[in-house]
């Protein structure tokens, strides 16, 4: 007899966690047509501004996309483990969910977010299909690589910026032009908020080749490692290994993040900035470590409280709860609702953030009380086992 599959909750709790992080650093992206642009929005360029700003690079950006990222790994092998137990080829199941999960991705960046991850984890996942049978110490060898090989590629353009005589005022005038075009297909109809995605998707793809996609992909490998050995299964067997990361994270991975968040917000020239990034793509791995031993800890001290399955519940449904950000911050921020979009704050926004996923923790519970699996995650399972699965609990 099959044995019957155990749930993780730490798993789904962390996931839970990484959804807060990650929708801070989304709701920038809606609520500024600067995000992005290197300079400060000038309608929030306070102090309070400013130390937002400071405080969301320093703490959520490229930070909680790869904790996400290393769950996704670790979840591999628990797709691997269902399989197994189904009776059912692996591959082909994979396959037909990473196919799932570029659909819904794509239709997510043209109408929702041009921010979109999940198109990257699609085409990555199917890189990690291939890589999954190699062994743990290949598979953490080859992500210290290609975070390697992308901190290299990064250092060497600020170098080469550095070289090169600054024109401020141009690139300035340009980034501004660049911001208002923006904020009025945003702010126009749905059709121009859709018609701006579409533009700045064919904008952005470099930075998701050269940024988001070795960074997530060696995340993935150490999340399929991780897996392997089953550690948050058994994460108090591995309490030596959660200090060193903790220790890591504080030693390396904050000032890392310092120096990556004062060059983002407080930089005066490209070449800082983009200095500012190499270093931060280097350090962000280990203070998203850090997070992981930190949250670990916790959810040993919360198990029996509320909180912690509430996160728990919350990120059982992660992909649902993902989309259902962006459809409420593209209603607060786009020409689908409010048209917020560079009228509010950072603080403001930030505490938006905290009020939406507020509201999502008792939705999610709410809702699996009823239900066995968030409603993308019922279509994505369907997708992947090329059956229904059963609804109702």
């Amino acid at each position: 007899m099959t044995a019957a599959p155990v749930r993780i909750a730490d798993v789904d709790a962390l996931r839970g966690c990484a959804l807060f992080g990650i929708l801070v650093v989304n709701i920038c992206a809606f609520a500024t047509p600067w995000f992005g642009l290197g300079l400060t929005d000038p309608a929030f360029h306070g102090g309070v501004d400013r130390v937002t700003h400071f405080l969301v690079a320093l703490l959520f950006e490229t930070k909680f996309y790869l904790l996400f990222s290393f769950l996704f790994g670790y979840s591999f092998t628990l797709q691997m483990q269902a399989a197994a137990r189904a009776g059912a080829p692996f591959a082909p199941r994979m396959l037909r969910r990473q196919t799932g999960l570029w659909l819904i991705g794509i239709l997510h960046a043209i109408v929702l977010f041009h921010g979109d991850i999940l198109t990257t984890y699609a085409v990555l996942g199917i890189v990690l299909l291939a890589l999954h049978r190699c062994g743990e110490r290949a598979a953490l060898g080859l992500a210290l690589m290609l975070v390697g090989a992308c901190v290299a590629f990064w250092a060497a353009l600020a170098w080469l910026q550095g070289l090169q005589p600054a024109d401020g005022a141009e690139h300035a005038l340009a980034m501004a032009q660049k911001a208002a075009a923006a904020l009025a297909a945003y702010r126009g109809t749905p059709a121009s908020v859709m018609a701006q995605h579409v533009r700045e998707l064919g904008e952005i793809w470099i930075v998701l080749l050269l940024v988001q996609a070795p960074c997530a992909l060696a995340m993935f490998l150490c999340g399929l490692a991780a897996g392997k050995r089953e550690l948050l299964l058994h994460a108090a067997d591995y309490l030596p290994l959660r200090r060193r990361l903790q220790w890591a994270g504080a030693l390396a991975g904050l000032p890392g993040a310092a120096f990556y968040a004062w060059t983002s917000v407080y930089g005066d020239s490209q070449a800082w900035q983009v200095a500012g990034l190499a270093v931060g793509l280097a350090t962000a791995p280990l203070l998203a470590g850090a997070y992981v031993a930190i949250a670990l800890a916790l959810f040993e001290r919360l198990r029996d409280g509320g909180l912690y399955a509430l996160l728990a519940d919350t990120g059982r449904m992660a992909l649902s709860n993902y989309l259902l950000q962006s459809t409420v911050c593209a209603w607060l921020f786009l020409a689908y609702g409010a048209r917020l979009m560079g009228s509010v704050s950072p603080l403001g926004a930030l505490a938006l953030a905290a009020a939406i996923f507020c509201l999502q923790l008792p939705l999610s519970r709410w809702w699996l009380r009823r239900n066995a699996y968030g409603p993308v995650e019922w279509l994505l399972r369907a997708l992947t086992i090329a059956a229904w699965p059963r609804w109702r609990r």
